[in-house]
């Protein structure tokens, strides 16, 4: 996508400890990133968990990160704005280590 990428992941709130914990393939055959946050699922709390570990992670403002689908399903859609080629090998270094 032009300006950004999209990256699909699989939330698990209330977990032990806050991480992006790899890759896992999705019911659609689609690659998921996986991700845990110690926070519940209420209020938009797990949501803000989330982003706020992505933009650590790679290393982005939080206001390039936006929540496109799955507001409140564990199943979400994360837009990132930016360069495209710089976003991708950012995301696939957090996921491979």
């Amino acid at each position: 996508m032009p300006g950004g990428v999209r990256v699909y992941l699989r939330v698990t709130p209330r977990a032990s400890r806050t991480a992006i914990q790899g890759l896992m393939e999705g019911p659609e055959g689609r690659q998921l990133l996986k991700v845990a946050v110690t926070t519940v699922p209420e209020d938009g709390k797990a949501n803000e968990a989330v982003l706020k570990l992505l933009s650590k992670t790679w290393r982005v403002p939080k206001s390039s990160l936006t929540i496109v689908a799955g507001l409140t399903d564990r199943n979400k859609v994360v837009e990132v704005a930016g360069e495209a080629d710089g976003l991708l090998a950012m995301v696939r270094a957090s996921w491979q280590g």
